[in-house]
């Protein structure tokens, strides 16, 4: 999982499809799946739904909140997730029932191009788990493994990486053609494909940062909220985080999406909606 500067979010989520204020659980409630700690949300590239990449598979949430899952029946622990086109990538650890060509101790780099039913090893299979995993555009991804803080490049959707520079980063994101790193020294930024890095003036202190369709970076600040950017040296508090932030996702209408202790929230700047809660 990804370290919170700090901050503590080892928590096991059973998301429910009812207030977690209820006295008593519905039979909904207790066939809803338990998710282990979620590491990444992303926009589902085919459909409505998010995906939560978790500790013990990759799981939908539709509209409706209605959780579903492991997709596939893959257990595996999803440390790094991301989407690039209509494809997911994804890396970690194999779980009880993984297949074993998809990599062990480590998953390396897998892909899905069917929605997660099935996954084919890419690279550095049994080799290296990408804590942080994100995607640019064509077909570029970002990737820092738990080996070492050297942060690693492809040009060619995962099938080959290349070293590009140090950087103890706890998250990245693409934006605007550049690349966006979140440390505990503060936002920084590369414009030459993570060779180097600038810190980013005026930016609140983030430990989770995404970006929307339009360019637009949002982030989870060491303050307990949730931040996104108005313009060059301009950002916006948004709503608060309950808890510790576990995943951090934009929607498809490019709304901020955290994991906190509520279960999968919404935040804009009018208002917070659950929509899934936390069974407790």
């Amino acid at each position: 999982m990804k370290p919170l500067l700090g901050l503590s979010a080892v928590t096991t989520l059973a998301l429910a499809f009812t207030a977690c204020s209820s006295a008593e659980s519905t039979p909904e409630e207790r066939s809803a799946p338990v998710i282990e700690h979620v590491h990444g949300i992303a926009q589902d590239p085919r459909s409505a739904e998010l995906l939560l990449a978790s500790h013990n598979g990759i799981f939908q949430v539709a509209e409706d909140g209605i959780v579903s899952g492991p997709i596939g029946g893959f257990d595996f622990d999803a440390m790094g997730f991301t989407v690039l086109g209509n494809s997911l990538i994804a890396s970690g650890h194999p779980g009880p029932e993984t297949p074993p060509e998809l990599g062990a101790p480590n998953l390396g780099i897998i892909r899905s191009d069917d929605a997660g039913e099935s996954w084919i090893p890419v690279a550095l299979t049994n080799v290296e788990d990408f804590h942080v995993l994100t995607s640019g555009t064509d077909e570029t991804l970002y990737g820092i493994g738990s080996s070492s803080p050297e942060l690693l490049f492809s040009s060619d959707a995962g099938a080959t990486w290349e070293p590009r520079s140090t950087i103890a980063a706890v998250d990245l994101a693409v934006s605007r053609d550049s690349l966006f790193a979140a440390t505990e020294d503060g936002l920084q930024v590369s414009v030459d494909q993570g060779a180097t890095f600038s810190k980013v003036a005026g930016a609140p202190l983030l430990y989770m940062i995404a970006s929307t369709s339009s360019g637009t970076l949002v982030g989870v600040g060491a303050d307990g909220y949730l931040w996104s950017e108005l313009s060059e040296g301009q950002w916006e508090q948004l709503g608060a985080i309950s808890g510790n932030a576990q995943a951090l996702g934009v929607n498809k209408n490019d709304a901020p999406v955290v994991v906190d202790d509520r279960g999968v929230v919404r935040i804009t700047s009018q208002d917070s909606t659950v929509l899934s809660p936390v069974r407790k």
